[in-house]
């Protein structure tokens, strides 16, 4: 579709991340031209994508001089050694969260991208979850007033215990979901002062948390994400309380089920979603009333719009090097405070 017209990218992995999330919008990006695919199912590629290239070695990639940009969507602990080849190739590189397995390899990366001049982001897709863009819009006309309380949920039932390698993450859900339901509190709240985390393996037989409690401490704000996969009832998304309003959401945003069905970005029901949340005020004599609150359309196609525009030197990096160690940041703060049972201050 943009062959010969854009930025070159080439894809490493093509599990439930290469297939469900990046190759869609990368194939939808004006500026961006999915050039090659890493991965074993070649046949699967040639199917869904028949001008991009299937190959079976990241090596493969590094020696294309065609290529610019990178994109990793392969498990975590490999991240770490993909992004530095990448970078020492001179590529361009997105990594799927986390950045990296640990903080310390997150800052090597993102040192290793700045002494080169390469582009460095990580696909925090969710910033463009129909919600929570839905919630931004609230708070910041001021609609909910002050925010005292946000409480965001990413829970599941999943009773069996897990199989898949990133059931078997050291830190369970809080590595797995914990980014995205971080990443989200950054970018309204900024950086907390404190993290203070309860993991928990709740399964009987589990290896890795599947339970996760994390209260992000800020002056006059409590920020509470919660990730479980032993809830029956797990609708709720989120539950967010302000000096002059609540917002309550239940059911998460379309856009990986809808990917996963084969409808596309360029489907008007692309991002649409069918649940709106609630603004919930209550007056003086007690009473309260609630109104439907329309939802914004998600759009995780405006990350790989952001990052051709970043490519072609028109817009700043959509997700930065940055907030991706932020992220990082408090995922390691909050391993540490379950490491020793105790809330862990930031340094200022």
């Amino acid at each position: 579709m943009h062959r010969g017209h854009g930025h070159r990218v080439a894809l490493v992995g093509f599990g439930l991340a290469g297939r469900v999330f990046h190759a869609p919008l990368i194939a939808a990006t004006p500026g961006l031209d999915l050039h090659a695919v890493v991965t074993s199912q070649h046949e699967a590629v040639r199917a869904a994508y028949p001008e991009a290239r299937p190959l079976a070695d990241f090596a493969e990639v590094l020696a294309d001089p065609a290529v610019s940009l990178v994109v990793l969507a392969t498990p975590d602990h490999v991240h770490a050694e993909q992004a530095r080849a990448a970078i020492a190739a001179g590529k361009h590189v997105v990594i799927d969260k986390p950045l990296a397995p640990t903080l310390a390899e997150a800052h090597d990366i993102a040192e290793r991208a700045r002494a080169a001049g390469t582009m460095l982001s990580v696909f925090h897709n969710r910033r463009w979850d129909s919600d929570f863009l839905t919630l931004r819009s609230l708070i910041e006309s001021g609609q909910l007033g002050e925010i005292v309380e946000f409480d965001s949920h990413f829970d599941r039932f999943r009773p069996a215990v897990g199989t898949r390698w990133k059931d078997r993450r050291a830190a369970g859900v809080w590595q797995d979901l914990g980014p995205h339901l971080v990443d989200q509190a950054l970018v309204l709240f900024g950086m907390p002062s404190a993290v203070c985390a309860d993991l928990a393996v709740l399964k009987p037989g589990g290896e890795a948390p599947d339970f996760a409690r994390v209260t992000l401490v800020y002056p006059g704000r409590r920020v509470h994400l919660h990730m479980a996969q032993t809830r029956h009832d797990h609708g709720l998304r989120f539950s967010v309380h302000g000096t002059a309003g609540s917002y309550v959401k239940h059911g998460g945003d379309p856009q990986e089920d809808q990917s996963k069905s084969g409808v596309t970005p360029a489907d008007p029901q692309w991002g649409l979603d069918p649940e709106p949340g609630r603004l919930i005020r209550t007056a003086a004599d007690g009473s309260a009333r609630a109104t439907v609150v329309p939802a914004l359309r998600g759009d995780y196609g405006a990350y790989y719009r952001g990052l051709a525009e970043a490519l072609s030197g028109t817009a700043t990096v959509p997700v930065t090097a940055a907030a991706a160690l932020q992220v990082m940041a408090i995922i390691a703060a909050g391993n540490d405070s379950h490491r020793t049972r105790r809330e862990v201050l930031l340094a200022e």
